[in-house]
């Protein structure tokens, strides 16, 4: 069954990969022996992650992306997280609603996913369906993770190239994204730029950008004068030609600037596979992804034990919640317990 499933995926098979993703989110049975399967067949998609602000349009700069990736005649996979449902648990489906005009393309494989209460933008799973989609032959994919702001950095570990949205006209935009987020930035996309504020969101990107460039660049030494000397900053970007984040300018509902945002997005994969970074990224994307893996692993064998020894975990809680139990010593206890 496993060895069959993970053939028909190879083979492109839409409705063994769609099946196989929602096991996987499931965490339902076989679904990791045939992804593990499926893992040496992954490596050859370019992910690219698009994150921002809620509101900033990015589901509709999406749906250009696949538009443009396709015209280029390539296949295209898209993860989009949403919003945990408080009523069902799952996703709200927003993003693949506004997808639709490429709903019965075959070259398109889209998957909404629920966040399930995680942090960063991005659901538990949204690695481990890259993979599938990798493996399926996808040559571009797009994650689009829930618009959550400032803590919206997991992508960085995921992506091979981050697309960070702003839009102006929504207070202090650029400010909301400065924390965190524009340290991830590999292209900014000032999207709605048709609207009143856009020169402004655009001076104040090129301001942060301009800022970030000067603490990154190295000291200047002094001489016995006490005068600067050695290379300033202007040398240390000849003789270290890092990449520097573009800032483009679009109107996702018209299309207007596609052209454009695509242009940065490959001059970026050209610089990455040039420069060695791209072999960098991969190997923190898989430091990432087996971090998480084992922190869950080991999650789930101290609940497990915890359950055994002490009781079901609401119980547990309640005696902590009275103060009969100490949680910092019950957790040193079984720390150590689970230590070899």
């Amino acid at each position: 069954m496993t060895g069959t499933l993970a053939e028909r995926i190879l083979g492109g098979d839409v409705r063994a990969t769609a099946r196989l993703m929602r096991d996987l989110d499931d965490r339902y049975g076989e679904s990791e022996a045939t992804l593990r399967t499926l893992f040496p067949r992954t490596g050859r998609a370019w992910v690219i992650g698009i994150t921002g602000s809620p509101g900033a349009g990015k589901s509709t700069l999406t749906d250009q992306l696949i538009g443009y990736h396709r015209r280029a005649g390539r296949t295209v996979g898209v993860i989009a997280v949403d919003p945990t449902s408080p009523f069902s648990g799952g996703a709200i489906l927003g993003d693949r609603i506004r997808m639709q005009d490429h709903a019965t393309d075959p070259g398109v494989f889209i998957r909404s996913l629920a966040t399930r209460g995680n942090l960063g933008g991005l659901s538990r799973s949204t690695s481990d369906l890259v993979w599938v989609l990798d493996a399926m032959g996808k040559d571009v994919i797009l994650v689009e993770t829930v618009g959550v702001g400032q803590d919206e950095i997991e992508i960085a570990s995921l992506a091979h190239t981050v697309v960070v949205v702003a839009v102006p006209g929504m207070g202090d935009d650029v400010q909301a994204i400065k924390a965190g987020v524009l340290e991830i930035a590999d292209v900014f996309c000032v999207n709605k730029a048709d609207r009143e504020g856009a020169d402004r969101t655009i001076r104040d990107l090129q301001g942060m950008l301009e800022v970030r460039r000067i603490i990154q660049a190295p000291p200047m030494d002094h001489d016995q004068h006490h005068h600067p000397s050695g290379p300033g900053p202007e040398a240390a970007n000849q003789s270290d030609p890092g990449w520097e984040p573009p800032i483009v300018r679009t109107v996702a509902v018209t299309g207007e600037g596609m052209p454009d945002l695509g242009e940065a997005l490959h001059r970026h994969l050209t610089w990455l596979e040039a420069s060695g970074q791209k072999r960098v990224r991969e190997v923190a994307r898989a430091r990432a992804g087996f971090i998480a893996l084992l922190r869950e692993r080991l999650l789930a064998g101290a609940l497990s034990r915890l359950e055994s020894e002490l009781g079901r975990l609401d119980a547990v809680a309640a005696r902590i919640a009275s103060r009969e139990a100490d949680p910092y010593a019950l957790a040193a206890e079984l720390a150590a317990r689970l230590h070899p």
